[in-house]
């Protein structure tokens, strides 16, 4: 073909293509999209931090922060009130470690079946089923806690003494509900080990438990971990289950039999109205927030940390 000629239909040098153009718009508008979703993210975020700053800078100038950490007493009601809250975190540490004993075997147990033993068929039955539990309103939880898990399986059936409101049930039921998060995030990072390496440890002769175990477990921990500390985070800031079934007595013992009081259950039984606006009592609220916050954080950031270092690219 001789120079300057073109092909029929081909398009003249410097003629802009309209597709890719569209295509480039395209492309920017979604990125544009999905920064201003993690701003919007960002945002809400500071926007919690300022919204318990102010309150919590206030109570801690009545109180003091040494106080509030280290005194293992709190009686934010009494007419000598005191503002330690050492006996809050406890509870909260304590019905938190009972679900995650509930939740961390039952929810990983579960991912391992969906990921490496479940039909598609089965899997398509059980994952829906499983994931339903996320959908039941924590207060219906809460009660199912307080009026059969405390009766009848804990004190019938497991013959234990137990108060009417206690840690023990609390956690329990609380196990159940983080079941789903942990299932489900750690099947995902399961799912996307790649095949080859089962293919390899197959054709080493290992069994399926040991490739479940030994090569796709490893080989997903960080995802594992991410959703281990996904369902602690959920635990930690559960406020119906806990309000309904833990109790509400601050509590700095370690028998789960008991009642305890958690921070999101101070926070919910505080805010209708039990301290007035400007009190001391009323700063607490916040000073809690802020609390349950750094506690999620200093977690969250673990996890982080975590998941860069045991981190494994797949080609």
């Amino acid at each position: 073909m001789e120079a300057g000629t073109r092909a029929p239909g081909e398009a003249a040098p410097g003629t802009p293509v309209l597709g890719a153009a569209r295509r480039r718009w395209g492309e920017e508008a979604i990125r544009l999209s999905l920064f201003a979703a993690a701003v919007v993210s960002v945002l809400t975020t500071l926007g919690i931090v300022a919204s318990l700053l102010n309150e919590t800078i206030k109570f801690f100038q009545d109180v003091g922060v040494g106080a509030f950490i280290t005194d293992g007493d709190w009686k934010p009601l009494f007419s000598d009130p005191q503002f330690g809250i050492w006996p809050l975190i406890n509870g909260t540490l304590l019905v938190t470690a009972i679900a995650i004993l509930v939740a961390i075997p039952v929810g990983l147990g579960s991912a391992i079946y969906l990921s490496e033993y479940a039909s598609p068929r089965m899997r398509r039955v059980i994952k829906p089923v499983l994931e339903v539990l996320v959908g039941v309103p924590t207060v219906v939880l809460g009660f199912f806690a307080l009026t059969f898990v405390t009766p009848t399986i804990v004190h019938d059936f497991l013959g234990l003494d137990v108060q009417v409101f206690n840690a023990l049930s609390a956690g329990l039921v609380m196990g159940i509900m983080i079941v789903p998060t942990i299932a489900s995030v750690a099947e995902d990072a399961m799912s996307a080990v790649p095949g080859s390496l089962r293919e390899g440890a197959f054709g080493l002769g290992s069994s399926k438990f040991q490739t479940s175990t030994r090569v796709v477990f490893p080989a997903a921990l960080s995802g594992i971990v991410a959703a281990m500390v996904l369902g602690v985070s959920r635990g930690i800031g559960e406020t119906m289950i806990a309000l309904i079934a833990a109790g509400q007595i601050p509590n700095t013992g370690l028998n789960p039999t008991q009642p305890f009081e958690t921070i999101t259950t101070f926070i919910g039984a505080t805010a209708k109205g039990d301290n007035p606006a400007g009190t001391t009592g009323y700063y607490a609220i916040f000073a809690c927030g802020m609390t349950l916050f750094v506690l999620t954080l200093i977690m969250n950031a673990i996890s982080i940390r975590f998941v860069r270092k045991y981190r494994q690219a797949y080609e």
